[in-house]
């Protein structure tokens, strides 16, 4: 979508954003751009906000007051589902797979608009629901392909390490095609070599695949070599914008990490 002088509006936009709790404002009048193709970090000390901006942009935690619009269309009120039919999907920072069922089968569920999940399509379409089911298994195969977890993809969710549930996650993620990617936290919990993994399949998504990312993240390093900018809360404020170099140097910037040890 574009606006009438012809600029095209960025994938996610969001005006004033604010949650209270009991009177405690934990995001406070935020406003953030996600812009096409890019990989935004959202950073910030502990009790920044960051979970509840998160949380809030995913559908998954109402506002108080403010906007949340995704390629201009104003989804404030609508839920996660919604969002990824607006072409907006999430990671978690934990992630949950189903145990007993092998990772195929849990990238599987992932999938959007299958025939056979309605009534009409599963009585009265068998050809298609077959031809669906047959696409989205290839899809499947394709994204643990491109994830590095084709060799698993038989094995249970269980067995999987805390780096390949974080694979398997975005593998789930990129079923529903998004456009815009909300990770929370992809390194948490992961070894080197996955992280190194992670990191590199994150970058190709972004410049190769063009999806406009937004990441939380409390790695500063992976922050500083994957994000060409960077969003600082503190106090449920935007504290600092900017290159991470730029704003990992800014006083203010130390000072809310640090506290009085600045």
């Amino acid at each position: 979508m574009t606006t009438r002088q012809g600029h095209a509006l960025p994938p996610l936009q969001t005006t004033g954003l604010s949650r209270s709790f009991s009177g405690f404002k934990a995001v406070d009048g935020m406003s953030l751009s996600l812009h096409k193709s890019e990989l935004l970090g959202l950073i910030g000390p502990n009790g920044a906000g960051k979970t509840t901006m998160f949380n809030m942009l995913a559908g998954s935690l109402p506002s108080s007051s403010g906007s949340i619009c995704i390629h201009g269309r104003d989804v404030t009120g609508q839920d996660a589902r919604t969002r990824i039919g607006h072409g907006m999907g999430r990671s978690f920072q934990i992630p949950k797979p189903f145990p007993h069922m092998t990772v195929l089968e849990n990238v599987l569920t992932g999938a959007q608009n299958q025939t056979g999940e309605r009534l009409f399509g599963a009585c009265f379409q068998p050809g298609r629901v077959r031809r669906d089911e047959h696409a989205a298994v290839e899809k499947a195969r394709g994204l643990l392909d491109f994830l590095l977890l084709s060799h698993l993809e038989g094995q249970m969710a269980a067995v999987l390490s805390g780096g390949q549930r974080k694979l398997l996650e975005l593998a789930r993620l990129l079923m529903a095609d998004p456009d815009i990617l909300l990770l929370d936290e992809p390194a948490a919990g992961v070894n080197p070599s996955l992280l190194e993994q992670i990191m590199d399949r994150i970058v190709t998504l972004n410049t190769q695949h063009g999806k406009s990312i937004l990441l939380i993240e409390h790695n500063m390093q992976m922050v500083g070599r994957l994000c060409s900018r960077v969003v600082v809360m503190a106090q449920g404020r935007e504290l600092a914008q900017g290159r991470p170099d730029d704003v990992t140097r800014d006083p203010d910037v130390i000072r809310a990490y640090l506290g009085d040890a600045a």
